[in-house]
């Protein structure tokens, strides 16, 4: 298994299918679908090929997950800047912070664990998109603001058989 192939499929703009190995499931991607040209803020998963960076976790509701990807905890004061005038612009920050930013610890599930995607870090060019990651879904896969939201069992999946050198290959129907 090497790479994690995303692509739009469905009625809806952000509907998507993953592929990873034998693995095959539905995902959701940004409310306004697939883009090559990411804006901050505009809902939509970037086009492209991208390296699963990390993994993060919420260590309350998830058990470190066993890999050989570097391994982050989210606690209550983790965040992930979105401002684009910030010099931490889509840099993972401590709360608080005078800066636009999200917060890593939520109530919904969605981030208590995932992967952080490596896209526009090498480094940041500010409003071309932030905190683009690989996360769990909610409420039967409704859109996400950019990212790749999978079911609990893709992401067990994954967390099991990804290693470093993976990547997130993004395409176009």
């Amino acid at each position: 298994m090497n790479d994690v192939i995303i692509t739009p499929h469905g009625a809806h703009k952000h509907g998507g299918h993953l592929q990873f190995g034998p693995h095959r499931a539905r995902c959701a991607l940004g409310r306004g679908g697939v883009t090559n040209n990411k804006q901050e803020g505009d809902a939509k998963t970037p086009l492209g090929v991208f390296p699963l960076r990390r993994i993060w976790y919420r260590p309350d509701r998830v058990m470190r997950p066993h890999s050989s990807f570097p391994i982050a905890e989210i606690c209550e004061k983790s965040g992930w800047c979105d401002d684009v005038t910030a010099n931490c612009y889509n840099r993972p920050i401590t709360r608080p912070i005078a800066a636009r930013h999200e917060r890593l610890w939520r109530q919904d599930r969605l981030y208590d664990v995932f992967f952080e995607l490596g896209y526009n870090d090498a480094p940041p060019e500010s409003g071309r998109g932030s905190a683009i990651f690989l996360h769990l879904e909610k409420n039967n896969f409704n859109p996400t603001l950019g990212c790749i939201a999978v079911s609990h069992a893709s992401m067990s999946f994954l967390l099991r058989h990804a290693a470093p050198g993976c990547y997130a290959r993004i395409m176009s129907r």
